[in-house]
């Protein structure tokens, strides 16, 4: 295994393209299509990695060896996830089907992140504009008038002081400044990657306003999505909950949740536990899977309760955006009216001066 791990570390596989591995082989196999020759055709039609692996797994496949069984080397490249599924898909005779619910999870999945991105990238367009119109102003423009400002025998306001500071501060010590902060940014970047940090950061997370409410509110969504599919798909409850755990991003809810599966072991229900932990599971999702869990219809319920927080994401994103569109707005307008004023201000005290 660990073998596979360091032989595939340099594979990747975009989320793009195990959709369509996945819906495209589903289609092929409920069409009639015997496995072997679905691989190989992917294959003929894949690129890159993904045609590297689909070229071992056919080989593999055509010596006996389940799909899943041949997957699990590329683990680490489609995640727990991909591969129990089609695992039991193959060992309850509905493979095809998994795969379609494979495809739609992954699909969900996209559209989830895609939103959030979406949501920050005006937001980050105009935050980029505000430095890069500051910077052009004061490194370009601003060091071109200094002189001009130099002559002037009239005392300088406050704010051009600042400015006159800061231009000779980034002039001349600019490139070490860049340098500075692009390896506090790999620092921090460096950092975040050990397990420990990368903890307490998405603890920190979930305390925010506005943000903690959206990353608990993704986290919900995957997991009642993930759980629900899992257990549709024969997965036992256990397994299911270690395999969900794997899925989530935030390392928080992941600590909860193999606490969880310690507790099912034991007999205790999933939503007697998650009730005991509501500043990460909202009591209503709880109680949900109380009623999911009497009724004996977990999966759907789940299910359902992953349609209700997409949709909490949805919304949420979009008032994130709403708020911080005109606050960045109003910022741009301080940092660029401070320089311009910065700028224009001896300049009218003198022409005043003149004119008297």
């Amino acid at each position: 295994m660990e073998k596979n791990f360091f032989k595939n570390l340099n594979l990747r596989i975009s989320l793009q393209e195990k959709i369509i591995f996945a819906k495209h082989l589903a289609i092929m196999i409920k069409a009639g299509m015997p496995l072997l020759d679905s691989i190989n055709m992917l294959r003929k039609q894949a690129k890159g990695a993904l045609a590297k692996i689909l070229e071992d797994v056919a080989k593999d496949v055509s010596n006996g060896q389940f799909l899943s069984k041949s997957l699990e080397k590329y683990e680490s490249v489609f995640g727990n996830l991909f591969v129990q599924l089609i695992k039991v898909g193959e060992t309850g005779g509905i493979l095809s089907e998994n795969l379609i619910y494979l495809a739609e999870e992954l699909k969900k999945k996209a559209e989830l992140k895609r939103k959030v991105i979406g949501a920050l990238v005006y937001p980050a367009i105009i935050l980029l504009a505000t430095l890069g119109v500051s910077g052009f102003l004061t490194i370009y423009i601003f060091p071109k008038i200094i002189p001009i400002f130099s002559s002037l025998k009239t005392t300088l306001p406050a704010t051009t002081k600042i400015l006159i500071a800061v231009s000779n501060l980034l002039t001349q010590h600019g490139l070490a400044i860049f340098l500075v902060f692009v390896g506090l940014v790999i620092a921090l970047w460096l950092v975040l990657k050990v397990r420990q940090v990368k903890f307490y950061y998405h603890r920190f997370l979930l305390v925010l306003p506005i943000v903690g409410k959206i990353v608990r509110d993704i986290n919900m969504a995957n997991f009642a999505r993930t759980l629900g599919l899992l257990l549709k798909s024969g997965v036992q409850i256990v397994e299911a909950i270690n395999i969900t755990s794997e899925t989530l991003s935030n390392l928080v809810y992941q600590k909860e949740l193999a606490t969880a599966s310690s507790s099912i072991q034991k007999g205790e229900q999933v939503s007697k536990y998650l009730m005991t932990k509501t500043n990460l599971f909202p009591l209503m999702f709880s109680n949900m899977m109380a009623v999911g869990e009497t009724t004996g219809n977990l999966s759907e319920t789940l299910l359902y309760l992953s349609e209700f927080y997409e949709s909490e994401v949805d919304e949420l994103t979009k008032n994130l955006s709403n708020v911080l569109e005109p606050l960045l707005m109003v910022t741009m307008g301080i940092v660029v009216g401070f320089v311009a004023i910065s700028i224009i201000t001896p300049i009218y005290g003198v022409t005043q001066t003149l004119g008297r």
